[in-house]
This record gives structure tokens, sequence and C-alpha cells, in this order.
């Protein structure tokens, strides 16, 4: 029993779900139609959204907080791996766009599809949708659908990706409104956030092992980087980085005072590689460099 079943094209993956190829870069898969299957860890190597209803088995992403429950959206992209094995069979659900990367080049999508984070959420950071963001979610797929099954022509591509793009844009939006809407559970966040900074600085981890990165944040607080970076962007305007740094500068502004260690001992405390970084670092967010704010104040 193979422990990952992996797809490198669109038609391996239509062939799995038992549905015909109609481009070989792009599908929209019906997954009630495929037969039911086992569950497995699957491998993608192209772009994946998947349209669920909550509880759906064969995704098992354990949702513990949602917003709206006519439908899900779960996001990978290329390269990631989702689901797990067990000897339990199940009747798959819901929609599957599928895109290879191949589709965008050349295209206004292929130039900015990084710029879609939620591709690498995990997935339990999936997007809930209300009613109406549903219909508009089936809507952008119906053109698609028409697209794909509309005889190929100079305007096929064009077209099949700028819809793509209408789509991610859409999810955008809803993904902007589901920060909002979650509020209590993003403060909740930036709390935890909070105490982790000042725990870690007021340890010894700096010294051991330097300034932290956001994937360190991310991770003790069970959330993807991306995501954890959009939610601190959305709620305090900074992004997570820049948070970081200025929590840095207002426990460096207070150390300095210390005549007992030099700057350079401080700059080692806070984690900097380097003296030299921690100067450049703190005369950029303050206007001076560290010693002449120990002597002006």
């Amino acid at each position: 029993m193979e422990d990952i079943i992996k797809f490198d094209t669109i038609s391996q993956y239509n062939a799995f779900n038992k549905q015909e190829t109609l481009h070989p870069l792009i599908s929209l898969v019906y997954l009630d139609k495929a037969a039911p299957r086992q569950h497995r860890k699957l491998h993608y190597s192209f772009y994946t959204v998947f349209l669920k209803q909550i509880y759906c088995g064969d995704l098992r992403y354990g949702l513990s907080n949602y917003d709206y429950e006519e439908g899900t959206l779960i996001f990978l992209g290329p390269g990631q791996v989702i689901g797990q094995n067990s000897d339990e069979y199940y009747q798959p659900q819901g929609v599957a766009l599928v895109f290879h990367p191949d589709l965008l080049h050349g295209t206004s999508l292929g130039r900015k599809i990084q710029n879609y984070n939620f591709f690498s959420y995990s997935s339990n950071e999936s997007l809930h949708l209300s009613e109406v963001e549903k219909q508009i979610i089936l809507d952008c797929f119906a053109k698609i659908n028409y697209e794909l099954r509309h005889a190929i022509d100079k305007h096929s591509k064009h077209l099949i990706t700028a819809n793509i793009e209408l789509f991610l844009d859409y999810c955008t939006r809803f993904y902007d409104r589901q920060f909002i809407t979650r509020d209590t559970v993003n403060t909740s966040v930036l709390e935890k956030f909070e105490e982790h900074l000042n725990s870690y600085f007021s340890s010894e981890k700096p010294l051991k092992l330097g300034l932290p990165a956001v994937a360190y944040f991310a991770e003790n607080l069970h959330l993807s980087p991306n995501y954890f970076g959009d939610l601190i962007k959305k709620e305090t305007g900074k992004t997570a980085q820049e948070y970081i740094q200025t929590k840095v500068i207002e426990i460096a502004k207070e150390r300095v005072f210390d005549k007992s260690k030099s700057l350079s001992e401080i700059a080692y405390e806070l984690g900097f590689k380097y003296p030299q970084h921690f100067t450049r670092l703190f005369k950029q967010r303050v206007g001076v460099a560290p010693k002449e704010y120990r002597l002006l104040n």
C-alpha cells in the first residue's frame, strides 16, 4: 500500500476521480461523481482548491472554529500533501479546482500568483463562506467550466486565467472579511504573540538562538507562517517581522541605559549576531545610534 498517492498531472487526477480531461492544465472536478475510496495522503504537483461542506471526512482537516456553514474553501500550493492513511472508505463530496503552474506562464495571474498567501495556509485555516459568498464562488466556477467546454480559440487561455484570477481576488476579499469577523480569536492570537515575545526576550533564548523568526512564533501558536503574518498585518497594520523589530527596539531603548554593559553585549543579549546590525536597526527606527541615545538620555 502506497503511503502517499502523487498526482503530477491534471489528467492523472481526473482519471483518479473518473472525470473527463477537457484541458491538460486545468480541471473542475466534481468529487461526488468519483468512486468511494479509502483515506490516503494525497500529494499534488499543481494548485488545488477544494470547495467542501463543513466536516467532510475525506480531508480530515479538523475544523475547530468557523464563521459560516455554507461551504469551506481549502487551498493547496504545488507540492503540498493533505489527508491521512486509513482503512476507512468514504464518498468524496464537493468540487475541486485544479490548475497546473504551466497554465499561468505569460499571464497576469502568473505575475501575481505568489501574492495569494492562502495557498500556503494550513488546512485548518480554511476560508468559511456565507451563502452569498458561496454563490459568487460557484458563479466563478461556472464561467471557468463554460470556457473548458468551449472550443479552444485564441481567447481561451486569457479568459480561463482571468476567471481564476477573479475567483482568487474574491477569496482575498472574503479572507479579509473572515479576519474581521474573527476579531475575538485574532485578538487572542495577538495577545499570545505578545506574551511569547516578552517571554522570549526575558529568557536566554536570544543569546542562544538569535533573533526570533516569524516562523518561530507561528509554530508556537499552531499557525502557518503566512496565515499568522496576514493576521498580524490585519490586526496591527505591521508585518509580523516589523512587530518583532518594534519589540526589540522597545527593549533595547531600556537596556542601553545600563552602563554596566557595553552596547555590543546588549546587542548579543538581544540576539543580534553582529553589533553593527543592532546599531543599524536602532538608528533606522529611533533616528540616532544606540551610543548617541545613551548620551542624550
